[in-house]
C-alpha cells in the first residue's frame, strides 16, 4: 500500500491576470488536504477508482463523460499509468479523500491529482521529480479549467509560495516575515472553467480595458512580492484591497463575497480580497496575530460557512523552484 496526500492553495495577488500573462502570488494551505492511498487489489479486479466524498465509484476504463465527477480522476491514473509505461491492466484499489473544499478556489482538483499521482509513483517505486509531476497535474487541470494558468499546480506541488508567471519556470517565493490569513468560504460554489470563460469573453469584447486592468493586477503582484521578501508584511493589506477592486472591474466578485470582505476590514483586517475564480468560493484577509479570532468571528456572523486561519511561516532564501 501506498499514500501520499497534497495541500489546499489560495491565490493571493493576481489571479484572471495570470492567465493572460501577467505575474501571480500563491501559497499552499495545509490546513486542507486531499489524500490518495494505492492498494493491490483483487485478481481480475482491474483499476478501481473510489472517492466516497464525491460518491464515485468505477472501474478505469468505464465509459464517463466530462461533466462527471469521476471523469478527472480517470485521465489522471491514465496519465500516470502511462508516465510510468504500465498497462492499464493492473489490479489496483485507488481511494481518494480530500478536505480541500470543491469550486472555492483552493485548488481541489489540483490537490486530489498531485496526491493521486505521487501514491501511484510511490506504489510503483518510481521515483517523479517536481517539475514532471506538476506536468501531469496541469493535464488534469486542463480537464477541470479547460484553460488554466498552471499555478494551482504548480503552487500545490511544489508546496511552497510560488511567484508565477505563465510560459516561465517556477520560482519559489522567499517570505522574510511570517504572514497570517484568514480564509473564509462564502458557501457559494464557483467553478473556475465557468469564470474564466466569462472573463475570457468580456476580454474578447473590450481587450483595450482589460489588458489595462491585467497590466495593473500584474504591477501589484510584482510589488507583493517585493513586500514580502522585504518583510513589509502591512504593505500587503493595501495592496489586496487595491487588488480587489480591480476584481471587481474585472467582474468577478459577488455580493457574498463582498459582504466578508467588508466584515473582516471592519473588524480590524489589514487587507482583504476575494481568491481564486471569484463569483463565490473563498475570500482572504491580512490579519495578525491580535485580530485573527476578532476577524474570523466577525466572518462567521456575516455568514462564513468556513473559516480557518493559516500561517505562512518565513521561507529559505531560493531562487528558483528545486526539482527534487
Amino acid at each position: 500500500m501506498s499514500l501520499a496526500s497534497a495541500p489546499g492553495k489560495v491565490i493571493l495577488f493576481g489571479e484572471h491576470a495570470v492567465v493572460y500573462g501577467r505575474p501571480a502570488i500563491a501559497v499552499p494551505v495545509d490546513q486542507v488536504r486531499a489524500t490518495a492511498v494505492v492498494e493491490r487489489g483483487s485478481e481480475g479486479q482491474g483499476i478501481q477508482i473510489c472517492a466516497p466524498d464525491l460518491g464515485v465509484s468505477h472501474r478505469l476504463g468505464d465509459v464517463l463523460t466530462p461533466d462527471q465527477p469521476a471523469y478527472p480522476l480517470q485521465v489522471t491514473v491514465q496519465n500516470m499509468l502511462r508516465w510510468l509505461g504500465r498497462a492499464a491492466g493492473q489490479d489496483l484499489a485507488v481511494t481518494v479523500s480530500s478536505t480541500v473544499p470543491i469550486a472555492s478556489g483552493m485548488g481541489s482538483g489540483a490537490a486530489v491529482a498531485t496526491a493521486v499521482i505521487r501514491a501511484l509513483a510511490e506504489f510503483f517505486d518510481t521515483p517523479i521529480d517536481l517539475p514532471e509531476l506538476s506536468a501531469l497535474v496541469f493535464e488534469t487541470e486542463i480537464v477541470h479549467h479547460g484553460t488554466p494558468s498552471g499555478i494551482d499546480n504548480s503552487v500545490i506541488t511544489y508546496n511552497q509560495p510560488v511567484y508565477f508567471v505563465r510560459g516561465s519556470p517556477v520560482e519559489v517565493l522567499r517570505v522574510r516575515r511570517p504572514i497570517l490569513l484568514a480564509i473564509a468560504d462564502t458557501g457559494v460554489p464557483s467553478p473556475t472553467r465557468l469564470a474564466v470563460a466569462n472573463v475570457r469573453s468580456a476580454w474578447e469584447a473590450d481587450r483595450q480595458r482589460y489588458e489595462g486592468w491585467f497590466d495593473r493586477i500584474g504591477a501589484i503582484a510584482a510589488m507583493a512580492r517585493r513586500a514580502m521578501e522585504t518583510g513589509q508584511v502591512s504593505t500587503l493589506g493595501g495592496l489586496m484591497n487595491q487588488n480587489q477592486e480591480l476584481l471587481r472591474l474585472i467582474g468577478v466578485s459577488s455580493p457574498e463575497l463582498e459582504t466578508l470582505i467588508s466584515a473582516a476590514l471592519r473588524a480590524g483586517a489589514i487587507g482583504a480580497k476575494l481568491c481564486g475564480a471569484g463569483r463565490g468560493g473563498n475570500m482572504i484577509a491580512l490579519v495578525n496575530d491580535e485580530s485573527a479570532s476578532w476577524v474570523a468571528s466577525r466572518l462567521e456572523e456575516a455568514g462564513a460557512v468556513r473559516v480557518m486561519v493559516t500561517r505562512l511561516d518565513q521561507t529559505p532564501r531560493r531562487s528558483a523552484a528545486p526539482t527534487e
